[in-house]
């Protein structure tokens, strides 16, 4: 009896069978008969009222919008990016976000350009505007329906929409966040100099004064934490580990993290990672381990070449990688451990109670909202030429303000 592609049909399609969906082989072929049959693209804006319903439910389950984009890229298709910007845009719209939701949530949106004006018809116009034929579309609205439908729950680090509360009014803004952001600025251009000499000595000195910098300013927070009855804000913040060699990548941020007293907790087979410390130090751990990210690349390119341009082992790459980030460990927990003595010294006082107080404040706030986070370590044999590699590309790495990936 063959199969009435009607309404009603891909109604259920969308709402109940959206998990087979997720297997890019049954959305191509749904795809395929659905544009065979010149269902219309958005018939009724049914497609788009289905994705923001998806989003409100993945909303619920712990993701943020940022999640939502990087999932979308690594599990459904880097062709369905643009449709997550614009319907996240629109949901925006639709719950007054800019005014209602909590700070980090609107500062993802701006980052992803989702504050755009667009279209309320999202999947139509965004069908429309990329040239899309019937079967491109509907391959990637499916695949997104099955993604988004799916989504696994994590813990909620921001209220989703369902818990925001009436608009916020005006605000001139945090004076401790204006010196938190003079702080940065000076980091960043300390290495932006890092980034444009060409003496490698040069470079190691001005990246040894940001990382000083950071840890000065690390103190400086903590001792004024201690002067208030609250204690300080710890604050929470998520990074994004595309592939390949995830796990790798996510030991350079555990090092780059510890160094500078934040906590990771991180979702293994999503490459999500949550960052819990204070807010400075979450700005400088996610500027240290994007920017050390393009230096490994440089590194990893650079051993290549010497050993007579061929091609390294995925083996190789990982080890490569492990070592690079244990070697990085050791130098920034090295360059803490100096500026703290110093900044104690030079103001006179036992700075370890007042460390220990943020550290805990910290540990508390990582048990509160991950209460079961278990830890684990990396298992099984390692490429030793890799590793060594490695940890010899990182004496000579520096920091750079720039986000990239390995290819």
């Amino acid at each position: 009896m063959p199969v009435v592609i009607d309404d009603a049909w891909l109604a259920d399609l969308l709402q109940h069978r959206s998990g087979m969906l997720t297997d890019a082989g049954v959305a191509q072929e749904l795809a395929t008969a659905l544009a065979g049959h010149r269902v219309a693209v958005d018939p009724g804006g049914l497609l788009t009222r289905t994705l923001l319903d998806a989003l409100d439910e993945t909303w619920e389950r712990g993701w943020q919008p940022v999640d939502v984009a990087h999932a979308a890229r690594k599990d459904a298709t880097a062709g369905s990016v643009p449709l997550v910007v614009a319907l996240i845009g629109e949901h925006a719209r639709r719950t007054d976000a800019v005014r209602r939701a909590p700070e980090s949530w609107v500062h993802q949106l701006r980052e992803l350009g989702a504050l755009a004006p667009g279209e309320s018809a999202v999947v139509a116009a965004w069908s429309r505007t990329g040239r899309r034929s019937p079967a491109e579309t509907w391959r990637i609205v499916l695949q997104l329906v099955g993604m988004l439908r799916t989504a696994a729950r994590i813990d909620v680090l921001v209220p989703p929409p369902s818990r925001w509360g009436a608009a916020r009014p005006f605000s001139t803004g945090d004076a401790d966040g204006a010196g938190d952001d003079r702080a940065l600025r000076r980091i960043r251009g300390l290495l932006a100099k890092a980034e444009s000499t060409e003496y490698a000595e040069e470079a190691e000195a001005l990246t040894a004064k940001a990382q000083e910098l950071m840890t000065r300013h690390a103190v400086d927070a903590a001792l004024l934490d201690a002067g208030r009855t609250s204690g300080g804000e710890v604050g929470t913040r998520r990074v994004h580990v595309a592939d390949p060699y995830v796990r790798a990548k996510m030991q350079l941020l555990a090092a780059v993290a510890e160094a500078n007293d934040v906590r990771l907790v991180w979702y293994q087979k999503l490459g999500i990672a949550n960052l819990v410390g204070g807010r400075a130090d979450l700005d400088a751990v996610e500027l240290l381990f994007t920017s050390l990210l393009l230096q490994v690349v440089q590194a990893l390119s650079t051993a290549e070449r010497q050993d007579g341009g061929r091609s390294p082992s995925r083996t190789f790459r990982r080890a490569f990688l492990l070592g690079y980030a244990h070697r990085i460990g050791e130098r920034l927990q090295s360059a803490r451990r100096r500026a703290t003595a110093e900044a104690a010294s030079e103001r006179g006082v036992d700075l370890l109670p007042v460390l220990r107080s943020r550290r805990e404040a910290v540990d508390s706030a990582v048990s509160e909202l991950f209460p079961r986070v278990r830890t684990s370590r990396s298992r099984g044999s390692v490429d030793a030429g890799g590793w060594y590699a490695g940890r010899s590309a990182a004496e000579r790495a520096d920091v750079r303000p720039r986000r990239d990936s390995l290819d």
